[in-house]
């Protein structure tokens, strides 16, 4: 009986080890793991927004219109 009770807590310990070693890799249980993604990923949002805003910029620029301006207004005027 005694043999069946240490097999079981060696299976106990076991169990607890490697739940200690998976919880040290899971993103809610490890701050600093969790810290460090959070800042990651908001760093690579900055970029991206900052390079989005940019092309969109770019590609959608303002383009001057024609516009038509009496002579008379000119920096040189012209006079009939």
């Amino acid at each position: 009986m005694e043999h069946n009770f240490d097999v079981e807590q060696i299976k106990e310990q076991e169990y607890q080890e490697e739940l200690k070693k998976s919880q040290k890799k899971d993103f809610k249980f490890s701050w600093v793991s969790t810290s460090a993604f959070i800042f990651y990923l908001t760093f690579a949002c900055l970029i991206l927004f900052t390079w989005g805003g940019c092309y969109r910029l770019y590609t959608k620029r303002f383009e001057k219109p024609s516009v038509q301006v009496q002579e008379s207004t000119l920096y040189t005027p012209k006079y009939k």
